[in-house]
């Protein structure tokens, strides 16, 4: 990228990314709890926008297998490297957080494990038993890997037929390659159509942001309808540090209304649509 190096200074964000100090009884109740407890969420150590709106609305996203992604996608701040063992307490611990937490609907997300030759899988399924099992009233979502397309770990999820199955494909075809390194963008289609195939609520997300043009976007939203993507979520791109790839443009609130418009009119059940959208960004309010 031509401009690299003068762009590794973060870009000043635009008036419409500020976010509001989160407030609230229920997220008072549940920061406490975390706190006490020491429990872990990607929402808490991925520094979300909306924390405060979705725990004050009783969801909150969980990551498992660790905090070492085996892949070095350019977007990320997750660490890439050598993962620790899977851990098979893991489910029962995630289980008791949520009980502790009183979550009324559950996102869990998870780092790529490639060194597993399940992916990671089995531990994905025991932690949806595990839930269900200390928290029957609780709804569930997975924000799934592709598993690099080995279809027997997909159909370890499938098998415990979690509420939402979602599975990012987080930018348009062009630049894929550089924002997901090591993932290809028709996998990511694949995995979404077979979960549909299956009878699964399907969702996946867009990160807007990184020199993607508005056909490209369109593009990208008409390819997700046709593999049988019910949800949709889109929302701009942050340059977690200097050595993750830099803001190309910040995409104006009424550019993200307008694809809101034409994907509901695609056939889309749901699209967030908004600067501060993240993957589980209502995810509550996306069960039907």
């Amino acid at each position: 990228m031509e401009n690299q190096t003068a762009e590794k200074k973060f870009t000043k964000k635009p008036k419409w990314l500020k976010v509001k100090l989160p407030t609230g009884k229920e997220y008072v109740n549940v920061r406490q709890i975390v706190s006490e407890h020491k429990l872990h969420t990607i929402c808490e150590s991925g520094n979300c926008p909306n924390m405060g709106e979705c725990w004050g609305a009783g969801t909150a996203t969980f990551m498992i297998l660790g905090n070492i992604c085996t892949r070095s996608c350019g977007f990320c701040a997750v660490k890439t490297g050598r993962p620790l063992p899977a851990d098979t307490e893991e489910p029962k611990r995630v289980a008791n957080s949520v009980k502790l937490m009183n979550v009324k609907h559950c996102v869990i997300t998870s780092v790529d494990r490639d060194d597993l030759k399940d992916g990671g899988s089995i531990i994905w399924a025991e932690t949806v038993k595990a839930v269900r099992e200390e928290s029957p009233q609780t709804t569930l979502e997975t924000l799934i890997p592709d598993f690099k397309g080995e279809w027997d770990n997909l159909q370890r999820i499938i098998d415990v037929a979690p509420e939402i199955v979602s599975h990012n494909l987080e930018t348009v075809r062009r630049l894929t390659k550089e924002v997901r390194i090591q993932a290809k963008y028709d996998r990511s289609l694949e995995v979404i159509q077979r979960l549909k195939e299956s009878g699964m609520k399907t969702k996946s997300g867009v990160m807007l942001g990184l020199g993607e043009t508005e056909e490209e976007v369109i593009e990208t939203m008409q390819d997700l309808v046709n593999a049988g993507c019910d949800i949709l979520t889109l929302g701009q791109y942050l340059q977690p540090t200097p050595k993750h790839l830099s803001v190309v443009n910040f995409i104006k609130p009424e550019q993200f209304d307008k694809f809101k418009e034409i994907g509901l009119k695609m056939g889309f059940r749901f699209v967030e649509s908004g600067p501060l959208v993240r993957s589980s960004y209502h995810a509550e309010k996306h069960l039907f």
